[in-house]
């Protein structure tokens, strides 16, 4: 409308030139190469100023600029992006939308899940006066009444029998002036006189819904980027191609370094910030050991933050680590890897909104990393990750992404039905494999192997197997005393194996010297074995239980002995079970 001479933009207008120029830079955005840059600059120089249409409008135009951090053009073109992301949290457009935001992710809205115990307990240390219980989801029957008698002293706990309150009512009454509900109970948790593993079973158990309340530092993808990595401006096009994996896998990353426990510290926060701003929850971030994580350069940008466990939380047989890959250190998805008999399970992860650029090339680097770090000739996916019983897996097309990447299922079954599928699409053209075909199709683990096809490796063994010979052997010796059992298989153990004094050991030696010492007295022929072969064994076990659990992977690998007793564990039923395995 005019006033005088003076163009006046009303709010509509402005927000269908905003529609229009955000669906503009969409398409531009992940084009790269000469006079790209400009066009993007432009574009975002104009739309820092409108305002957009709808919460989905709001929500494409920051996940847009948070590939462009990721991926920028230039100095310049990065410069407008972190301003515009900056002032995002004071958008009007994001301001109006806030409620309908939730869950985005995006500073100055509300994030609402389920977090795991240990993910609660970082978020109440953190951020205690933002977290709070989402009542209304919770609902009546939570199982919380009962759990509060545990949760206060004996003294105050009687009072529960007289007077009669909600949940809610009790926690108002409990918490005091200065501590939110959902803070008072973690801390409660806290409290509690149990061990680790029991207090996350009974917090879990009760499962609470929480908000976590937007404020100064609180967990954002807009503000998720690692700075002391360097930046890679990004002057060709996007590289989409689809690798030889076997020619991928042999280039070796750039640089491995381990970081300082500081360093490591930032690294981790980052890593459990990524998981809440997704509603999500991993493990391996959850229990990240600041004493074991490495930087893997792979060159273009492209790094990966490798987080081990704290030894209280390791596997008894495979070594599992979790890593946040980063581009231009913004964080842009996970990979979860468990690694033994010189071969992996990967489970890979690209958040969505950066899917679109190099997720085939990067999944190259990420194989090349797992053989450089832990020697590995053969890579699995398990069914889950393939789309099993998983919606997101299923829409996305996982299985035939790993398909044409050259894994292939060994289940006979699965086989056959892939033979069957791979003929009808050739004969029409164009065509789709349905969602129940995916669903059997991504019913078994695929395999990668570099060179010759072998079954004693991750996805195939029954690793399980063996902690099933161990209960057996417990149960006939010790039935249930198994705190004194346990102290007996150490010094058997130690009187086997001699070595150094346990007296020597560090905390997690000694914890992992107790988990393997009753599986040390079940290796078959163990008593053969030279006192060179028992002092490597040795060496494996205190590496399952040092600051760093890097180690063992190689030191069990090189120990033919240990690999041949733990695979025919594996393929020995125990007593009176059969074995579930699916792959032959």
């Amino acid at each position: 409308m005019r006033r005088g001479s003076v163009v006046v933009t009303t709010p509509h207008r402005s927000a269908r030139r905003g529609d229009a120029l955000l669906r503009q830079l969409e398409r531009d955005a992940p084009v790269f190469g000469p006079g790209r840059a400009p066009l993007k600059r432009s574009a975002l120089d104009r739309l820092e100023t409108l305002r957009l249409s709808s919460p989905g409008a709001v929500r494409r135009l920051h996940e847009l600029l948070c590939f462009l951090r990721a991926y920028p053009d230039d100095a310049a073109v990065l410069h407008r992006v972190e301003r515009l992301l900056g002032a995002f949290h004071r958008r009007a457009d994001l301001r109006r939308f806030r409620n309908r935001l939730a869950d985005s992710g995006i500073a100055g809205t509300e994030i609402r899940y389920r977090f795991f115990w240990f993910t609660a307990v970082w978020l109440a240390r953190r951020w205690p006066d933002h977290l709070h219980v989402d009542w209304p989801e919770l609902g009546r029957g939570s199982g919380l009444e009962p759990l509060l008698r545990l949760l206060v002293p004996y003294s105050e706990s009687a009072a529960m029998e007289d007077v009669t309150l909600s949940p809610r009512q009790w926690v108002e009454r409990l918490r005091g002036p200065h501590v939110t509900d959902a803070t008072f109970l973690v801390r409660r948790f806290e409290a509690l006189h149990a061990d680790g593993f029991l207090r996350e079973m009974l917090y879990e158990r009760l499962d609470p819904p929480l908000r976590l309340t937007p404020g100064a530092g609180t967990p954002s993808r807009t503000q998720a980027r690692y700075t002391a990595l360097p930046v890679v401006y990004r002057t060709r096009p996007l590289d989409r191609s689809r690798p030889d994996l076997r020619q991928a896998v042999r280039l070796r990353p750039l640089a491995v370094r381990a970081v300082l426990r500081r360093e490591a510290s930032r690294i981790i926060d980052l890593a459990r910030e990524s998981m809440v701003t997704r509603s999500r929850d991993l493990d391996s971030f959850e229990h990240a050991n600041p004493d074991d994580v490495r930087l893997v350069d792979c060159g273009d940008g492209l790094q990966f933050a490798c987080i081990g466990l704290v030894p209280e939380r390791r596997a008894l047989l495979d070594s599992i680590y979790g890593y946040l890959t980063f581009q231009s250190g913004v964080p842009i998805g996970y990979v979860l890897s468990s690694a033994l008999f010189g071969s992996a399970l990967v489970a890979y992860n690209v958040f969505e909104t950066f899917r679109g650029a190099e997720s085939a090339r990067n999944y190259g680097k990420v194989l090349a990393m797992l053989r450089s770090v832990f020697g590995c000739d053969t890579f699995a996916v398990d069914p889950y990750q393939l789309g099993h019983h998983n919606a997101e897996g299923l829409t996305s097309g996982a299985w035939w992404f790993y398909y044409k990447l050259g894994f292939r299922p060994t289940d006979p079954g699965v086989r056959r039905r892939v033979r069957a599928e791979v003929a009808r699409l050739r004969a029409h053209p164009g065509a789709r494999s349905s969602r129940a075909t995916l669903q059997q199709l991504s019913s078994a683990h695929v395999f990668l192997h570099l060179g010759r096809p072998r079954s004693d490796v991750l996805g195939r063994l029954q690793l399980g197997n063996v902690s099933l010979h161990v209960a057996d052997f417990l149960s006939r010796r010790f039935g249930a005393e198994r705190e004194a059992g346990l102290r007996t298989c150490a010094e058997e153990a130690s009187h086997i194996l001699g070595g150094r004094s346990r007296a020597t050991f560090s905390r997690g030696e000694r914890l992992a010297w107790e988990r393997w010492s009753p599986l040390v007295l079940l290796l078959p022929g163990i008593e053969r074995w030279s006192s060179t072969e028992k002092q490597h064994l040795v060496r494996a076990i205190c590496a399952k239980g040092d600051r760093s659990e890097a180690a063992f992977v190689p030191l069990f690998d090189s120990h033919r002995k240990l690999r041949r007793a733990i695979l025919t564990l594996s393929r020995r039923p125990a007593s009176g079970l059969r074995s579930r395995r699916r792959d032959p």
